[in-house]
């Protein structure tokens, strides 16, 4: 495996590596160091991505992964220490701030450095906090859900104190019953029941013995959606926007879409039947009006909007919205976008994305998954994974992987995604699978199923 300099200094010629194997040889000119938050997989293929750009002068990763560590510089700071923050920008004479997670964006990261003289001048790619809060808080995003009359789920919003009425009101619904912690819980806060005494139970868990903590203080009840589940992301410089590539991700961890949730086990991109009419439908009924209400409602906004929507028949209406971009998504999309993403940031910033033709690989692009044995729940970590300078026609983007006495070891519970380019779905899918076989580490689990209901 290539070692870099003491420090994870790059050197001006950039390698994109994947562990031994040489993808790319790139020079790049003298324009821009950039600083992007994170750890997981999204924030390996962000790097993955900026890295192609010409733009790109140094790219530092706090705290990155094992995979970002091999084509950038790793910082280990905590993300949400904003003073930490700061001292890296200035030290790094950082010229833009990437952040990946929500935790940063709905803690006020953007307006830190907008309220700093040092650091205002600096680009930050993601929302203000008053803007983050359609993550961060369900309940808001009901509400701005309902304000702007874009199509949603029915819903009445609890706390520990009106747990009674919350019994009633399930009881007023159909099952499934669907429960979210009002706040962050880190993708686990959902909880879809068919019994009714069991979701009355669960009720109480959340609000009464916080389950979910500060996050289950208040919890969104809401009528069940049927239908299939898909991903849309737009980009918006706060007056235009731009639609990327439709997803579909795998939120169980069980073949046929069984047991727990998770933070996701699979993606693919492009999603078969979202057909030119209904991605019209998507445009016109959910991402103009989510726009135009963000400007409307003066919710300042610079980045990624994830909207999380179900297919209902033949209509399309709003699960949830995200401040960022999506995990495993983030692995399928990102590689089907041609543009270079550092212009397209820059773009953002300057409030010029009207500008910008955004364009797809027509190949369809497909990741799995490959978790710890026992997540979502208790699982173990340092466990060694080998076979990665094995994997070929395929992107191993890391996620809970770290560099430990020179090996790469698991650090959490989803540890790697397996990316691949195919003519269709199905020949991308069938790609990641054949890798995955060369990799291995104790008691490692994934979906073999990515893709079955399509």
């Amino acid at each position: 495996m290539r070692t870099f300099a003491k420090g994870n200094q790059r050197p001006s010629v950039l390698f994109e590596l994947v562990y031994g194997r040489v993808l790319q040889l790139k020079f790049f000119n003298t324009t821009m160091n950039i600083l992007l938050l994170g750890s997981g997989g999204r924030e390996h293929a962000l790097a993955w991505k900026m890295l192609q750009s010409s733009k790109t002068t140094k790219l530092f990763v706090a705290p990155g992964n094992a995979g970002t560590a091999a084509i950038a510089t790793n910082v280990p700071l905590d993300i949400l220490d904003f003073n930490a923050v700061k001292n890296l920008a200035l030290q790094e004479k950082i010229d833009m701030v990437v952040v990946g997670p929500e935790d940063p964006l709905v803690a006020g990261i953007h307006d830190f450095f907008l309220n700093d003289d040092l650091l205002k001048q600096i680009a930050v790619i993601g929302p203000q906090k008053a803007a983050a809060q359609l993550e961060g808080s369900k309940e808001f995003a009901k509400q701005f859900l309902i304000r702007h009359q874009i199509p949603t789920a029915a819903y009445q919003s609890f706390n520990a104190s009106t747990i009674e009425k919350g019994y009633q009101f399930l009881e007023t619904l159909k099952p499934p019953y669907v429960l979210k912690a009002d706040g962050l819980a880190a993708g686990k806060g959902v909880v879809i029941l068919n019994d009714l005494n069991e979701a009355k139970t669960e009720l109480k868990r959340m609000l009464v013995d916080a389950k979910f903590g500060a996050a289950s203080t208040k919890v969104v009840i809401e009528e069940f959606l049927a239908g299939i589940e898909l991903s849309c992301f737009v980009l918006t410089d706060g007056k235009h926007y731009k639609i990327l590539p439709t997803a579909k991700d795998y939120k169980r961890i069980g073949e046929g879409d069984t047991g727990l949730n998770t933070g996701g086990m699979g993606a693919i991109s492009p999603v078969p039947f979202a057909t030119p009419e209904f991605l019209s439908k998507i445009e016109e009924r959910i991402v103009k009006p989510t726009i135009n209400g963000l400007l409307k409602d003066q919710l300042p906004y610079k980045g990624f909007i994830f909207i999380g929507l179900i297919k209902s028949g033949s209509d399309p209406k709003v699960i949830e919205y995200n401040v960022r971009m999506g995990d495993p998504e983030t692995e399928v999309v990102l590689p089907r976008l041609k543009n270079d993403l550092v212009a397209v940031f820059q773009a953002i910033a300057n409030q010029t994305l009207n500008e910008i033709n955004i364009e797809i690989d027509d190949r369809a692009a497909a990741t799995v998954m490959m978790v710890s044995g026992g997540y979502p729940e208790d699982y173990e970590k340092g466990k060694e994974i080998t076979g990665l300078e094995l994997v070929t026609d395929s992107i191993p983007f890391h996620a809970a992987a770290i560099l430990k006495d020179g090996k790469v070891v698991t650090s959490g519970g989803r540890v790697l995604a397996m990316t691949s380019y195919g003519n269709t779905y199905d020949e991308a899918i069938k790609k990641s699978y054949q890798n995955i076989e060369k990799l291995h580490f104790d008691k490692m689990y994934y979906r073999k199923d990515i893709g079955f209901d399509l």
